[in-house]
């Protein structure tokens, strides 16, 4: 076959005595241009059975929140619920992976995507997770030395428990205590070359 300066298909078969048979291209048509013609019934049934294949725009009733406050602590919305509780101080990410089953929320799940009931629920086990059946070696504080309570610290309660037990050490008297007074490493870690305060003595020159 011979392609000539007009697009038109000439026979290699050509012979002088014969008229020229012309074959013009027929125009090329997209599958995508053709339109489709389906039942009302087919119709429905395709909607029903694939609904994560909807084109339609998300709902704008739906409110999304990009920032949380829970419990003292801004937390990102756009994350998922397991990994944005861990931005509260005192939980972590089995501490979070429990609290959110057994307030019933979908693991994936963005913060920003709960809504009020939701997020009540999980408030409430993180303060009472005893009255929902997580065992106490589950929890951060172990027998307080107050009141030999077992329970969970959380949010600026872990930073001013923390400063309590140490001034109880410095006022006992405690090795770790007059540590921390000296303001020296309290984890038996070296000290000759590492953690130097204060001004700065160079070798003297002879």
């Amino acid at each position: 076959m011979f392609l000539d300066w007009k697009g038109v298909f000439l026979s290699p078969l050509l012979q002088p005595n014969l008229p020229i048979r012309l074959r013009s291209l027929a125009p090329a048509v997209h599958l995508a241009s053709v339109p489709i013609l389906v039942s009302p019934q087919e119709a429905d049934h395709q909607e029903h059975n694939s609904p994560n294949m909807s084109l339609s725009p998300p709902d704008p009733s739906v409110n999304f929140a990009h920032i949380l406050r829970l419990l003292n602590t801004n937390v990102d919305g756009k994350n998922k619920i397991m990994y944005a509780l861990t931005e509260i101080k005192g939980v972590g990410r089995r501490f979070a992976n429990i609290v959110c089953k057994k307030a019933d929320v979908d693991l994936n799940k963005r913060a920003g995507q709960l809504n009020s009931d939701e997020l009540e629920r999980i408030v409430t086990i993180l303060q009472n997770p005893q009255e929902f059946k997580i065992p106490d070696w589950f929890l951060n504080r172990q027998r307080d030395f107050t009141d030999g309570k077992t329970f969970q610290l959380l949010s600026n309660g872990v930073d001013s428990r923390l400063r309590d037990d140490v001034e109880r050490m410095k006022k006992i008297r405690a090795h770790r205590g007059l540590r921390h007074a000296w303001v020296l490493r309290v984890r038996g870690q070296h000290t000759k070359t590492t953690g130097r305060r204060g001004k700065q003595v160079g070798p003297k020159k002879k």
